[in-house]
């Protein structure tokens, strides 16, 4: 393998420690926290830099994940084929990998946006890398609501970023997210409950079972359907947003309910995939309202 290939080879592997998929879903929501933050356009240099140090963090945070669970991942058939299961790639690498990247990214935060930032950003890869990650996941089939709370603060680090505190409006984007991750990750989890299984850890379909879960899923997602509608009732959004919040969170409960009463794992898999739009979709939606005239 010549120089330049084992180079792109090594890249890609590192790349993928950083979750890219998981990462983009995340810089996006941080990205809408920015814009929704002020009447205006943000400072372009500030979305910039937080964007760039909010994406930093966030991959290391993926990398240490990776990290401390390879053992995890090594006998589950979703994450085999991560660098750290196929040897690609050595712990020492990664720890050093995810310290460099994950310091980046603070310092960019601190240097060129501001330090709330930076210490919540750091909050946050501790409340991912460490409390849910280490302690939480396999500890409690509650870990993913719990653990919940670190992966809701994307739209906190973009507010924080431009305004340079935290309001009530970047609170409720926080709730928003924090009623979406246990419908969200629940349903993942009832189509790979073999590979939890296998892997010993706690998650709700293996501890509680899958009829429970499933009415978990259409409790949860309901809380969400009310949660979405604040933004409206505190006139944060207008029209155009809570029609969109009503469709989108309609679908959604559509697909609760369905995964209720006639379960499939492709059903499963499909209601897995709609959260990942309606997310994206419902945030979309705040940010074309506020700047509707």
């Amino acid at each position: 393998m010549s120089t330049l290939a084992l180079a792109e080879s090594r890249f890609r592997q590192f790349l993928a420690l950083t979750k890219p998929r998981v990462v983009s879903l995340i810089v996006f929501c941080a990205v809408i926290g920015m814009f929704l933050a002020t009447p205006g356009l943000p400072p372009a240099d500030v979305v910039f830099a937080a964007t760039v140090g909010i994406a930093l963090v966030a991959g290391a945070a993926a990398a240490f994940n990776c990290l401390v669970e390879q053992k995890i991942d090594a006998v589950m058939q979703r994450t085999c084929a991560r660098p750290l299961p196929r040897g690609e790639l050595t712990s020492r690498s990664t720890l050093l990998f995810a310290g460099v990247v994950g310091g980046l990214g603070l310092w960019l935060l601190h240097r060129y946006v501001n330090p709330l930032t930076m210490w919540l950003t750091l909050a946050t890869f501790v409340g991912y890398a460490v409390i849910y990650t280490v302690i939480l996941k396999p500890a409690t089939p509650q870990n993913i609501v719990i653990g919940g709370a670190s992966g809701a603060m994307p739209p906190v680090l973009g507010w924080a970023a431009v305004a340079n505190d935290v309001a009530p409006e970047a609170l409720l984007l926080f709730l928003v997210i924090f009623a979406w991750t246990p419908p969200h990750f629940w349903a993942l989890a009832l189509y790979r409950t073999q590979d939890y299984a296998r892997a010993g850890l706690p998650m709700l379909p293996v501890t509680h079972g899958p009829k429970y879960t499933r009415l978990m899923i259409v409790l949860y997602t309901l809380a969400l359907v009310a949660v979405s509608l604040m933004p409206f009732a505190i006139r944060m959004s207008g029209v155009l947003y809570l029609v969109a919040a009503l469709a989108l969170g309609g679908v959604f409960l559509g697909y609760a309910l369905r995964l209720y009463r006639a379960y499939s794992d492709n059903l499963a898999r499909a209601t897995f995939r709609y959260s990942i739009v309606y997310l994206a979709a419902l945030f979309a939606a705040l940010l074309i309202d506020h700047y509707w005239k």
